[in-house]
């Protein structure tokens, strides 16, 4: 019987059980208790006999944790049928044929595809809605200012330096949050500023810090447009927006490129 997938059995139970070792390390403390409870009922005559075992456990962690996955999108699979599956594809058997097979997995990746855009779609009007109701409320906050972009800032502290070009390269210290106060990154916690060129960075970087002098502290508020849009990104929810604490250190002369003489 031909394989449905293009990777091998091994391959696939060695990537597995090696996939699963980081989520069993994140098991609670009970969990691991239950799971230290050894039943003798099976001998291992070798050490290959029981790396064998330890591999179709952890298969069978990693199926469980995602039909638990798969059953919060709002689609269960039977964990029945699952392991049916698997039983048959060892005894050299199947209740499908090879296209059926094939076509209802093919079903089930379109059908999940289609619940996540749709789950993204309802919580990317959510998040722009707050965000709009966020700025609609800093915009009332004493000394704020608001640019024809929509970018937003108050100023905390001001410096009395230069103020930077679009083409210049500078140095700042930053803070950066979502709407509801979770901090998605910070110069501040790695103990040391970042150094860009000011064309480089998102828009409602671009412009705003060239607003502030040398010296300066400001508190941006940047619409999702100014930011990252509908880019998806590990931190940050699509069309947030996005607050920064940014602190102007420096403006970087730019190194002349070396020119060469030819003889």
């Amino acid at each position: 019987m031909k394989l449905v997938f293009k990777v091998s059995l091994l391959a696939v139970t060695v990537a597995l059980a090696l996939g699963c070792q980081q989520e069993e390390a994140q098991e609670t403390k009970t969990e691991n208790m239950e799971a230290s409870v050894v039943e003798e009922t099976i001998t291992f005559a070798t050490e290959a006999d029981k790396a064998a075992y330890a591999v179709g456990r952890s298969m069978g962690r990693y199926l469980k944790i995602n039909l638990e996955k798969q059953e919060q999108t709002g689609f269960a699979l039977n964990s029945d049928f699952v392991l049916q599956g698997v039983q048959d594809f060892f005894a050299n058997t199947s209740k499908l044929s090879e296209e059926e097979a094939q076509a209802s997995i093919q079903a089930l990746d379109q059908r999940v595809i289609a619940m996540a855009q749709k789950k993204a779609q309802e919580n990317s009007v959510v998040t722009v809605k707050a965000g709009e109701d966020f700025r609609v409320e800093f915009a009332k906050r004493e000394g704020v200012t608001i640019t024809d972009s929509g970018l937003m800032y108050q100023v905390e502290m001001l410096g009395e330096g230069s103020k930077p070009s679009a083409e210049d390269m500078v140095v700042v210290h930053y803070k950066g949050t979502l709407i509801n106060g979770t901090q998605f990154d910070s110069s501040y916690d790695r103990g040391q500023p970042m150094s860009f060129e000011l064309n480089r960075v998102i828009k409602g970087w671009t412009e705003g810090i060239q607003l502030m002098p040398v010296g300066s502290k400001f508190k941006f508020v940047i619409p999702p447009e100014l930011a990252y849009g509908s880019e998806k990104t590990p931190v940050i929810p699509v069309n947030s927006t996005l607050l920064f604490d940014i602190e102007l250190l420096e403006i970087k002369v730019k190194p002349e490129k070396d020119e060469q003489t030819h003889g």
